[in-house]
C-alpha cells in the first residue's frame, strides 16, 4: 500500500481507512474549493494523489486534500468521468437528454490528467439517449446515459481502449429517473448511480445483470479510493444563486442489505 507516502498530512481516519475494509463511523469529507455553473456529475481518482472533478460545464482537479491543481471550462454538458493511463476520460452530451434516438449528440473527451488540456474527442453515436457517465476496468470503457420514459431497462455501452465500439449491454434494472448518471468498478462488480430517491445505487456482475441495490444515493460521484474505499459525491446548490459546490465522502458502497433487483 503506498497511500502513507502519497498522502502525508491527511487526518489519521484517512490511514485506518486505506488500511482497512471497514468504513469509519463518520466518513472523512474532502471538499472541491469553490462554486461552479453546474452541479457535480461525477469524480475520478488516479488512487494515488489526485481527484478529478465534473461539473457540467467545469473539470477540476485537486490533490487529496481538495486543493486546486488545474481547473477548465469545457462545453455543456460534460458529465461522469473517469481517470485512465495519465488521461481523463468524460462522457459529453452535446444535445438532448432522455428522449429518443436522433436528439443526442453523444461524445468522449480526453483530456491529459496533468493540467486538463483537451487531447481528444471521440463520438459516441451508439448513446442514443445521451452520454452521461464512464468507468474503465481490465482493458474496456463502460459508458452509460440517459433513459427515456417508457423503457424498461437501461444499457451499458462498451468500448475498447482506443474508444472503438464493440457491444451494447442490456442492464435489467427497470426504468431508473433518467437513466443512469455515474459508473464504477469497485471490488469485482459494476456499480451505477441513478437518480432514484430510495436504492438509486445498482450493484451489476460482469455480465451487467443487477445483483444488489443499495441506499445511499451515489448519482453524483463514484470513484475507487483505495481497494476498500470508493469515493461518495455529494452536490449543494449555493442559496441564491445558480452555482453549485462539490464534495466528497470517503464510503463502502453496498454496505447495508441489498434491496432484490426490480423485475
Amino acid at each position: 500500500m503506498t497511500w502513507i507516502g502519497c498522502i502525508a498530512g491527511m487526518p489519521v481516519v484517512l490511514f485506518a481507512l486505506a488500511a482497512s475494509s471497514e468504513p469509519a463511523a463518520e466518513p472523512t469529507e474532502i471538499r472541491c474549493p469553490g462554486d461552479y455553473g453546474g452541479h457535480l456529475q461525477g469524480v475520478a481518482t488516479d488512487q494515488r494523489d489526485a481527484i478529478f472533478w465534473s461539473f457540467t460545464v467545469q473539470l477540476v482537479k485537486t490533490d487529496i486534500h481538495g486543493a486546486i491543481l488545474a481547473k477548465v471550462d469545457v462545453p455543456n454538458h460534460h458529465g461522469d468521468l473517469e481517470y485512465h493511463d495519465g488521461q481523463v476520460y468524460v462522457a459529453v452530451n452535446l444535445g438532448a437528454f432522455n428522449q429518443e434516438p436522433g436528439q443526442a449528440d453523444s461524445w468522449i473527451y480526453v483530456y491529459n490528467a496533468g493540467d486538463l488540456a483537451l487531447i481528444g474527442r471521440h463520438e459516441a453515436p451508439e448513446l442514443v439517449h445521451g452520454a452521461g457517465g464512464m468507468a474503465y476496468h481490465n482493458g474496456r470503457f463502460i459508458v452509460i446515459g440517459g433513459l427515456p420514459e417508457g423503457y424498461n431497462e437501461n444499457y451499458a455501452y462498451e468500448y475498447d481502449e482506443d474508444l472503438k465500439f464493440i457491444k451494447r449491454h442490456v442492464v435489467d434494472s427497470g426504468y431508473t429517473r433518467m437513466g443512469i448518471q455515474t459508473a464504477g468498478y469497485f471490488k469485482g462488480h459494476w456499480w451505477f448511480g441513478c437518480y432514484e430517491d430510495h436504492k438509486g445505487l445498482l450493484k451489476c456482475d460482469e455480465s451487467f445483470h443487477v445483483v444488489g441495490r443499495y441506499d445511499p444515493n451515489y448519482a453524483v460521484g463514484i470513484a475507487q479510493l483505495t481497494p476498500a474505499q470508493c469515493l461518495r459525491g455529494i452536490t449543494e446548490r449555493v442559496e441564491g444563486t445558480k452555482r453549485y459546490t462539490g464534495r466528497v465522502v470517503i464510503d463502502v458502497p453496498g454496505k447495508e442489505t441489498p434491496a432484490p433487483p426490480a423485475e
